[in-house]
């Protein structure tokens, strides 16, 4: 599945907008398939975990308790291309920097609370599924 799967969480923030439905809208309609998705409450092991990669920067403490401020919804992506082509849709990290009619641009708020993660590369994009879902729950 390389290559055509990417991995995304609609973060505490735009769920907590009621902008799930909008994001879930703009991903479909640029020609992504959603293979798997949950609402969840992260917990601190677990949003701890997922984001273990960063345990040594400044700001791990306050992604943790962003993302366990309130549900969020991960899921797995399938289409062309798809880490990049999802990267391009979400847009830059700060909303400010992110182009016209991306999701971060119309939904996120900050550099902080930016409404949404994507896989950077296939094999995160695999490694971040199988952190949320089972084989079994993506289809």
């Amino acid at each position: 599945m390389s290559g055509k799967i990417t991995f995304t969480i609609i973060k505490p923030d735009a769920v907590g907008k009621g902008h799930t439905g909008k994001i879930i809208d703009q991903i479909i309609q640029a020609g992504f398939k959603v293979k798997a998705a949950k609402l969840v409450y992260l917990d601190e092991r677990t949003a701890g975990g997922f984001y273990d990669i960063h345990r040594e920067r400044p700001f791990f403490k306050d992604l943790v308790a962003f993302m366990t401020s309130g549900p969020c919804m991960p899921m797995v992506l399938e289409g062309e291309n798809a880490v990049a082509s999802f990267r391009e849709l979400i847009g830059a990290t700060d909303p400010k920097k992110a182009a016209p009619g991306t999701i971060r641009n119309l939904f996120a708020d900050s550099i902080d609370a930016n409404a949404i993660h994507g896989s950077d590369s296939d094999e995160n994009a695999l490694r971040e599924s199988s952190y949320f879902f089972a084989a079994t729950e993506i289809f």
